[in-house]
């Protein structure tokens, strides 16, 4: 089958002006069929066929638009599904898509022929070889529906279902609430989170002889070392100098001697940020800022818990710094920096290296060059623009909490499970008592009807072929307690805010306030005053 046919000819292309125009020189004129023809450069054929339809119609030549003429030209192929059955494959693939359990191209095109024999359609002898449609088929659906394009991208289950309505209403009260009691400004509000650098990077895309089968670029080592970055964001497009965790056991100044002006550092063995690292960066942090209890700013960080230690709290408590912390597995949507920011910054931190390599011959890139390499490609990705535009499709400056359609939260829809306590069960005998009177001919015609027409639904037969996936029912376990979204350092001692989040804390504060309260009564009935 010929999957692209270019047309040789331009049969069937002349404008209907023209054949108007040479019409009304036949017929009121009196010129011949073939001299017209010829001036307009009109098939002969054509033209006598459009003058003996308007003789034999008996109208105007004026009205030549309104008159149906037989088709001319190159026919529409014949579609196994027609358009209204091919829009409800369409809408359900798309609905599928939305809950974060694409299909891939082969399940699609096992998906076309079940819908195809479902619907008692004439297929090919190809389809029923293979149990599928065939490969001509699914390229002319992607051409005739250009909304559906093929791509790939891994989401984690944990961030398909964490971001639902409920955490994403309670991150944006908690942030109108200190919003409004601060009075904060977008040029207050800061957006802090990490990244890993790492010293193997992803080469570009090359150019290449096409005879050779397998291709490769130059990279600097194959034993990887990991850098982490903290990037810190203000609404206004504004940028706190980088902050590195070096994976060494000493720090040394020439870390970040070729680095972003004014970026600091700390090491740790394993590369990572830890609680006693991020003292430093809020010190760092408050060394830019310059915030204060009279001139508060707001940070937003993730909620891991090395953001989270009691003695970082105090000190960005005595500092103005009001902590909001983005709820669990929602930082792919929520957060300005991975909104952005980070997607463009790993790709200057690729060419960025590939320039390095190609630079620097016979030489490995360590961690002693990732400053360097930093300084190129952070600016290209930290401008004014694209930061503002992460903190905007985010919803939280300018603040919208309703910037995230319904369609986001169609992942969460995977745990939906039935309600039984709804559920009640009516015996045989109860039913007939209760109808009485009732025309169940009339009733019975009703259903009918209505199953009838769900039957003819070409969406419910989608589903009925390939069904929406569900969680299975499961037995509930008791699990450890984990924060929730909240606010940190306002208005209450840090201690406090590492037992507000979790119920369980609660639950033990509440019972050793009780303890306590019932001993200080024992201790007043067994006084001496008490027992004279």
């Amino acid at each position: 089958i010929m999957r692209t046919y270019k047309r040789k000819t331009n049969k069937g292309n002349i404008p209907k002006s023209i054949i108007e125009f040479a019409c009304k020189e036949v017929i009121l004129e009196g010129k011949s069929v073939r001299s017209s023809a010829a001036k307009y450069n009109i098939s002969f054929k054509t033209l006598h066929r459009y003058v003996n339809k308007l003789k034999a119609a008996g109208k105007d030549v004026s009205q030549i638009s309104n008159i149906q003429f037989s088709h001319v030209g190159y026919g529409k192929s014949h579609q196994i599904l027609n358009d209204t059955e091919e829009i409800a494959l369409v809408e359900y693939i798309k609905r599928i898509a939305d809950i974060y359990y694409d299909i891939t191209p082969k399940e699609v095109r096992k998906l076309a022929y079940q819908f195809a024999i479902k619907n008692k359609k004439k297929i090919r002898d190809s389809w029923n070889e293979n149990k599928m449609a065939g490969e001509d088929w699914f390229r002319g659906f992607l051409k005739r529906n250009n909304s559906l394009p093929i791509r790939l991208k891994a989401t984690n289950f944990s961030r398909a279902t964490s971001f639902n309505k409920h955490n994403v209403n309670l991150f944006f009260t908690n942030l109108k609430t200190v919003c409004n009691c601060l009075r904060v400004k977008p040029s207050d509000i800061w957006n802090m989170d990490e990244i890993g650098i790492s010293t193997i990077h992803t080469p570009d895309r090359v150019i290449a002889r096409r005879e050779m089968k397998q291709l490769g670029k130059i990279i600097s080592t194959e034993r990887e070392t990991l850098i982490t970055m903290a990037v810190t964001i203000s609404a206004i497009g504004n940028m706190v100098p980088p902050f590195f965790i070096f994976p060494r056991a000493h720090y040394k100044d020439y870390f970040t001697q070729k680095g972003p002006l004014r970026s600091a550092g700390d090491i740790n063995p394993l590369g990572w940020m830890k609680e006693e690292h991020f003292i430093k960066y809020c010190q760092h942090f408050v060394r830019h800022v310059r915030p204060s209890k009279e001139k508060p700013v707001l940070l937003l960080v993730d909620n891991h818990e090395s953001h989270l230690s009691i003695e970082a709290l105090d000190y960005l408590k005595e500092n103005g710094i009001i902590v909001l912390s983005f709820p669990y597995h929602c930082s792919h949507k929520l957060q300005p920096l991975d909104r952005s920011v980070y997607e463009p910054l790993k790709n200057y931190i690729n060419t960025a290296c590939d320039n390095w390599v190609a630079s620097n011959p016979g030489k490995s890139l360590s961690i002693h060059h990732i400053s360097e390499i930093i300084k190129t490609a952070l600016p290209l990705a930290t401008t004014s623009t694209n930061i503002q535009e992460g903190f905007r499709i985010s919803g939280i400056s300018p603040l919208n909490e309703n910037i995230f359609p319904d369609t986001e939260f169609l992942g969460f829809n995977v745990t939906d499970r039935e309600d039984t306590s709804t559920i009640i069960k009516v015996e045989k005998d109860e039913l007939l008592s209760v109808q009485g009177n009732v025309d169940l001919s009339a009733t019975q015609e009703n259903v009918d009807f209505l199953s009838i027409k769900k039957n003819i639904s070409s969406s419910s037969i989608c589903q009925d072929i390939r069904h929406l996936p569900k969680m299975e029912l499961y037995e509930e376990k008791k699990r450890t307690c984990k924060r929730t979204n909240a606010i940190y350092s306002l208005e209450k001692d840090a201690l406090m805010e590492q037992n507000i989040d979790c119920p369980r804390k609660k639950s033990i504060n509440k019972e050793e306030t009780e303890i306590e309260q019932n001993s200080k009564i024992i201790r007043k009935g067994t006084s001496k005053e008490n027992i004279l």
